[in-house]
């Protein structure tokens, strides 16, 4: 409900609308976590830690594909739960020519070395087709 919908209705502005709005509200004004706190998703590791493997993968990611300063380029440390899936896996994208390439590495992000990467040679073959559709990424 906009701002204007709840004044009409006798409801402060500021007041959040409904569950969703007030959840939205207390996530944008919590405080962030110190970055030596663990970090409830990264399997014991620190903010600081995942962060810095994060942005590790990023950086080897935009080397090896020769890839420019403002590509986008997305990491992900995903858990899964399917059988015969690892538990942790590092998901990587980026976008190069309005084509998004895509490829896993089946280990943690902080076990993630730059060998695990894909060969340079291979990034036309990690072009994602316009049409494919996925359950698992």
């Amino acid at each position: 409900m906009d701002r204007a919908k709840r004044t009409a209705s006798g409801m402060k502005a500021d007041q959040p609308a409904d569950d969703y709005d007030s959840v939205l509200s207390a996530w944008f004004t919590k405080p962030s976590a110190p970055a030596d706190e663990p970090d409830p998703f990264a399997s014991g590791r620190t903010r600081a830690e995942q962060s810095a493997a994060l942005e590790r993968v990023k950086e080897w990611t935009r080397q090896r594909f020769k890839l420019a300063e403002e590509a986008a380029i997305l990491v992900s440390e995903l858990e899964c739960r399917l059988p015969g899936c690892p538990p942790l896996e590092t998901v990587i994208a980026f976008w190069e020519n309005d084509k998004r390439h895509h490829f896993k590495l089946f280990k943690p992000v902080a076990k993630v070395a730059l060998d695990d990467l894909p060969f340079a040679w291979m990034k036309s073959e990690l072009i994602v087709p316009d049409d494919f559709a996925c359950e698992c990424c």
